[in-house]
């Protein structure tokens, strides 16, 4: 693969195709598969995959900038892009073989293969919160049976590798990572994401029937102590920022359409758009000051850890809450200044609502980041 030539140009590019078809993905909760393929015919989905497999090596501020731009367009899209990044940024640096990471790799930079982990279970919620999952992995025959039940797998229909989280059968449970190809025989995806936001991330469940995998595809397992001591770090500074790179860019894509209403909207009453007003003109300015934070605490962030001087998890999980807390007000801001005009259905800013309030579910979420940085600073001040 030829090195990528201006990937943020190229996703800004293609964020305008996206945005035509986004309110029918929104409405069918279906991602469009020719805009998954666009993601490999323009080099992107393979973007933060090491230049030595094929990849185009880009770090993470090159990452964020460009899953904002995405975001803009189908901020669907760009979660199913952040989830691929983070793991061909991060895998080359796991405890995962060489040669299960090579695979990976190479097969997303030569056919666009897109990779996500599969984590949250009925019972057991999101990993994050504690405890060992349902989920498990027998040996037999020289290789891996998978069984169990996963929820909120984001992009499920269009994932050629899922990342199963799962225990052993072993007279001593060990847990961990087991590579399984989505195509396998007993992988079976159930249609049952119908959420207010993000509807066409097709973060359906999923259910593994007795999955047989090589004995190698077992990427990365220990004991469950070993996994309490938690989450790689770099893989948490990269989920962090690019999910809030993917709130911002909505927030991003509320503004700019309430400066287009403010522009175009003429009441008989006044005689001139309401963008003439001063307060809408004060309004549209603070809606700026909070873009421009927005982009600055990202972009810094992702600066320092592609310069080698990283922000804690426990910081880049702060910047993540504060970045999208603030795009769920900008929106809001939006919405007080088109009024019903905002509400209708046939006009995006209703979708950019309902998609920004889900910055908030996505793990981890604010009480469980509080916690643990509330923690981290009474420690240090021991």
């Amino acid at each position: 693969m030829k090195d990528i030539v201006s990937p943020i140009d190229t996703a800004e590019q293609i964020a305008a195709e996206f945005a035509v078809t986004a309110a029918s993905s929104d409405a069918s909760g279906r991602l469009p598969r020719r805009h998954i393929a666009r993601l490999h015919e323009t080099r992107l989905s393979a973007l933060t995959a090491p230049k030595a497999h094929g990849g185009g090596g880009a770090g993470l501020l090159t990452a964020a900038r460009v899953i904002g731009a995405i975001a803009q367009g189908d901020p669907s899209i760009a979660l199913v892009l952040s989830m691929q990044y983070i793991n061909l940024s991060t895998l080359p640096q796991s405890r995962w073989p060489e040669a299960l990471v090579a695979r990976v790799l190479a097969d997303a930079a030569d056919s666009g293969g897109l990779i996500n982990g599969l984590r949250v279970e009925p019972e057991l919620g999101t990993p994050l919160r504690g405890g060992l999952p349902a989920t498990t992995a027998k040996l037999e025959n020289g290789g891996w049976r998978i069984s169990g039940h996963k929820i909120y797998s984001t992009g499920a229909g269009v994932l050629r590798w899922g990342i199963v989280w799962a225990r052993t059968d072993e007279r001593e449970p060990r847990v961990g990572a087991f590579l399984v190809p989505m195509s396998a025989r007993g992988v079976r995806i159930e249609k049952t994401w119908n959420q207010l936001g993000m509807r066409a991330t097709e973060s359906h469940d999923v259910h593994f029937d007795d999955v047989l995998i090589p004995l190698e595809n077992a990427a990365d397992i220990r004991l469950p102590a070993e996994w309490g001591q938690g989450r790689d770090a770099a893989a948490s500074v990269w989920g962090a920022l690019l999910i809030g790179a993917i709130y911002d860019g909505v927030a991003r894509a509320a503004a700019e359409w309430t400066r287009g209403f403010l522009q175009n909207r003429v009441p008989s009453g006044l005689g001139a758009p309401l963008a003439t007003l001063p307060r809408m003109q004060q309004a549209i300015g603070a809606i700026e000051e909070g873009l421009a934070v927005n982009r600055r605490l990202l972009w810094s962030a992702a600066r320092d850890l592609d310069e080698g001087d990283a922000p804690s998890p426990e910081e880049a999980n702060l910047l993540k809450v504060a970045i999208t807390e603030r795009a769920i007000d900008l929106v809001g801001a939006c919405l007080k200044l088109s009024g019903n005009h905002g509400l209708a259905r046939a006009n995006p800013l209703e979708r950019h609502y309902r998609n920004v309030l889900c910055g908030r579910i996505h793990s981890p979420q604010e009480d469980t980041v509080h916690l643990a940085a509330g923690r981290a600073a009474l420690a240090s001040a021991t």
